[in-house]
């Protein structure tokens, strides 16, 4: 049985710290707060809504529709992608696998002085072996400390082994468009997702047109990237790991995105790291584990910035 709003709170909940309250969908989410910033996380698809450092600008850019029913993806924010990215890991699979459509459970929280995190958890279920046919436990943890930390494991439960792709689709908050660089792809390989025609990197990535780039990275334990924005004076900087690819997505005045305004396309630039893909995935064993980690961080290039929005 769900726990409810009140359960929540009581079993988990630490006033001022971590409050679970009413969400999309009948769902409920849960606000981390403490000296160094805010975030909300939605149950449903355990979507990170929103991202605020103390003395900063939000981080984390969401369209004006604020409430999402159950089986519907929430645009905005950061869904959780699992067990594809994408569309063409898994044949017949809907975009971005059906974690993110689906409630997930409590399984913990915890804070200190230093940090205050959220654990939730998906489990197959009959529903999800009808679309997907494995025993799988998917963990997601988020944390606010000085930075924004996020954590994907993907455990193998099943008897055989399964191939999947995972990440974070992460929609970053900017000015303009136009006005944001982003770093650490120099010398990458890429593909262009809409013609999936092959490309090299040659400094940073201007995002100044439409922009679908699937990155190749280079083996390493970890992978360091910086989102630039001129306009608010700021960089969105981001590490990753137990990534092999990267993808840079803004779709553009003439991309289409249910539930956007008009303008919308011009207020963000996703960074997104993802296990494997397109021209490949990642296999597990039955009982092993994968883990994505992500941590992003707001650094202003002076107080102005701070009170940008």
């Amino acid at each position: 049985m769900a726990l409810t709003i009140q359960d929540l709170n009581a079993r988990y909940g630490a006033p001022g710290r971590i409050v679970f309250r009413a969400g999309f969908g009948g769902y409920p989410e849960v606000v981390l707060t403490n000296q160094y910033g805010s975030a909300e996380v939605a149950l449903l698809g355990a979507n990170v809504l929103s991202y605020k450092p103390t003395g900063h600008a939000p981080v984390i850019f969401r369209p004006a529709k604020r409430d999402y029913n159950r089986g519907e993806s929430i645009h905005g924010g950061i869904p959780v992608c699992f067990p594809q990215f994408g569309k063409l890991a898994i044949p017949g699979m809907a975009q971005h696998g059906f974690a993110r459509v689906m409630p997930f459970e409590v399984r913990g929280t915890q804070y200190s002085e230093e940090m205050t995190e959220v654990t939730l958890g998906l489990k197959a279920t009959d529903e999800t072996r009808k679309i997907w046919p494995f025993d799988f436990d998917l963990e997601i943890k988020v944390s606010v400390s000085m930075k924004l930390n996020l954590t994907m494991t993907t455990t193998n439960r099943d008897r055989s082994a399964f191939e999947f792709t995972g990440g974070f689709h992460p929609y970053f908050r900017v000015k303009e468009r136009d006005g944001v660089e982003v770093a650490g792809l120099d010398g990458c390989s890429y593909v262009y997702a809409v013609d999936m025609t092959d490309h090299v990197q040659s400094g940073n990535l201007a995002m100044n047109t439409s922009t679908d780039h699937v990155f190749s990275l280079p083996p390493a334990a970890k992978h360091e990237f910086a989102l630039i924005d001129r306009g608010l004076r700021r960089a969105i900087a981001m590490v990753s790991s137990g990534n092999s690819t990267a993808i840079v997505w803004n779709p553009g005045p003439e991309g289409k995105i249910a539930d956007f305004e008009s303008d919308d396309w011009n207020k963000f630039v996703c960074v997104e790291p993802v296990t494997a893909w397109p021209k490949a995935t990642h296999s597990l064993a039955p009982g092993e584990n994968h883990q994505l980690l992500v941590a992003i961080q707001s650094v202003l290039d002076d107080a102005e910035g701070a009170a940008q929005a």
